[in-house]
């Protein structure tokens, strides 16, 4: 009796080794740091200015590496991690408004495998370093604004059919409106109930003390709820997106929190900034000297605490209604924004400026904050900290409409070019639909990140260097299979997570590590079988063809018992926990692989096809 492979089992095999060595090989090219520059106006920056660029990078003993130009972006890459930040300033400074730069890291992959698509593996937030932010999102203050926006189209609406109202007021769930009549207020209702169907309404009063009381219901209220969490979620991606982060995450967790990971970000100040910014805008009409005190309201400017504006409550269109925003300078050399609406707000903005021309028209800036307060119980000593959400509202600018507007326009009267920049990103990336608040912020250095790689090599080198000698003094020439088989089945693991683009973090090479454990576990099962078959009287080719055909059950088993743990991680598993499971996964199914057909392959290739008189295992 002979073993041997059919050709086209030892051509399958090289090729998914080939395959593997390819996808595997991009890993050995870290990423190299960076800072990506780009025009704030959207054309592309000239040479020049990237030369100065690179002479104030000189100036500071900066190493740069290479300078590349792609899609209108400048890219310099930077010899150490630690000059990012550094090269960051310098390139603001000298470039101001004029272009927005932002920390990168550049994918070193040589042209020759980039022609495959190969990449290297993404490495998480504790192995590359950065922030994690977990952010906690005002339920009750996303039902508040849903109630302020009905509010606002229940006064419009009852204005257009000459319908008197008094006061709206706000409590909870409910939305208030007092009438000076019972007529009115019956009137109103069946105009408002026909409009707005998500309400329960309830007359209260009689006469001059009729209102109506309009409460969302239980389903309503979660459906807001829901809807705040995904509109949040969304917002978030897109400003993180901005922030020119690699592999960033943003996901739900639990009824109202959202985590939130920047790997590779070193300015955690900026980010925060950016993540946690809940600022929207609102364009009103300024107030006639005959508008009654009911339908209007004051602010003060931002810039000047002793100006003021009596504005309409009435909203023209907000932050949401924006397509597109970028900060530029007028023709004075002052920061502005220049805004694009969508199709609704265009509408909106050009029925509102036409009929109102050379009336004012104010951009009200309006950002939900939170104040920790701790508070002692008098009885226990015990301390807690409890968070007081407050409004900030000013106004940014208040000019004269000229003419009518339509989708595009512009905002002065900003303080700074960074003030500009950021609005103009947040109007991009979208307003949130409901404040958000920092419960937790970690930050991970990337010294931090790169001591943990360190030891996370560290550790697969020795667990595959004591399983070496194990199976090498144990299974003498068969010991030498099992290890070129593993280290195929590392190339492989590797190979196949790049491929997927999976990401690696600390408890993946957890992952890795126990993977070794578990590959090399079957041969052992494979050779013990083997050697109990020899002992058994049969000849040596019987005893390795009962051995790899008896002990393949067992391995199936075992692995696939493994790999249903391993998916139930990954299903209810958050963040780190996924990251074990998606290692564990690929890397049974890859020990199974060798395992099974690569070191069979090479006892084939070795004793299959000739008399062997010992066995060496």
């Amino acid at each position: 009796m002979l073993n041997r492979y059919p050709l086209w089992k030892y051509l399958l095999i090289l090729v998914v080794l080939i395959v593997g060595l390819i996808y595997s090989l991009p890993n050995l090219f870290p990423a190299d740091p960076a800072i990506q520059i780009s025009s704030a106006q959207g054309d592309a920056l000239s040479e020049r200015d990237v030369s100065r660029v690179q002479d104030a990078l000189d100036e500071r003993d900066i190493d740069v590496t290479g300078v590349e130009q792609e899609n209108g972006q400048w890219l310099i890459r930077l010899a150490d991690d630690d000059d990012q930040l550094d090269a960051r300033d310098a390139a603001t400074e000298v470039l101001g408004g004029d272009a927005t730069v932002a920390l990168n890291l550049a994918d070193a992959t040589p042209g020759w495998l980039q022609a495959f698509s190969a990449s290297p593996m993404t490495l998480g937030l504790d192995l590359r370093g950065g922030v994690h932010f977990l952010l906690e999102v005002d339920m009750d203050a996303a039902i508040t604004q849903r109630l302020e926006v009905n509010a606002s189209a229940m006064r419009e609406l009852l204005r257009g059919e000459r319908i008197r109202y008094r006061n709206t007021e706000i409590d909870g769930q409910t939305l208030s409106l007092d009438f000076a009549s019972s007529e009115d207020r019956d009137d109103a209702r069946r105009l408002i109930s026909r409009e707005f169907p998500d309400f329960d309404y309830a007359s209260n009063g009689s006469g001059r003390s009729a209102s109506l009381a309009m409460t969302l219901s239980d389903q309503v209220v979660s459906e807001i709820q829901d809807y705040a969490i995904n509109q949040n979620l969304t917002t978030l991606r897109n400003r993180v997106n901005e922030l020119g982060v690699a592999e960033p995450m943003v996901q739900r967790q639990g009824p109202n929190q959202i985590v939130v990971e920047l790997p590779g970000i070193q300015d955690t100040v900026a980010a925060k900034r950016i993540v946690g910014a809940t600022a929207n805008l609102e364009f009103r009409l300024e107030a006639r000297n005959d508008t009654p005190d009911m339908e209007t309201e004051s602010f003060g400017f931002r810039n000047n605490d002793g100006r003021s504006a009596q504005l309409m409550r009435d909203v023209i269109i907000t932050g949401d209604s924006v397509s597109s925003a970028s900060n530029s300078f007028d023709e004075n050399g002052r920061p502005q924004v220049n805004i694009n609406l969508d199709g609704t707000g265009g509408t909106l903005m050009n029925r509102a400026t036409r009929t109102n021309i050379g009336r004012n028209m104010a951009v009200l800036f309006i950002e939900h904050k939170s104040e920790d307060t701790v508070v002692t119980d008098p009885e226990t000593g015990e301390q807690t900290i409890e968070r007081e959400p407050y409004t900030e509202r000013g106004l940014i600018s208040l000019a004269t409409i000229q003419s009518a507007l339509g989708n595009s326009f512009r905002i002065t009267g900003l303080d700074s070019p960074t003030e500009a920049g950021e609005l103009a990103l947040l109007l991009r990336s979208g307003s949130l639909a409901a404040p958000i608040y920092f419960v937790q912020e970690r930050t991970i250095g990337p010294s931090l990140g790169a001591e943990n790689i360190e030891r996370g090599l560290l550790s697969v080198q020795l667990g595959l260097l004591l399983v070496v000698l194990f199976m090498l003094a144990r299974y003498k020439v068969f010991g030498v299979f099992a290890t070129v088989a593993l280290g195929l089945n590392l190339t492989l693991l590797v190979a196949v997570m790049s491929m997927l683009g999976a990401t690696l973090t600390l408890p993946g090479i957890a992952g890795i590590v126990l993977t070794l454990g578990m590959a090399v576990d079957a041969n052992v099962l494979i050779f013990e079988r083997i050697r109990e078959e020899l002992k058994n009287g049969l000849s040596i080719q019987q005893a390795i063809h009962a051995g790899y055909e008896r002990a393949f059950t067992s391995i199936v088993d075992a692995n696939i018992t493994t790999l249903l743990v391993a998916v139930i991680l990954f299903s209810i598993g958050t963040g780190p926990v996924k990251g074990f499971a998606v290692t564990l996964s690929i890397g049974i199914l890859t020990s199974m692989f060798t395992a099974l057909m690569v070191t069979r392959a090479m006892v084939n290739l070795t004793y299959g096809s000739k008399p062997v008189k010992k066995l060496w295992i």
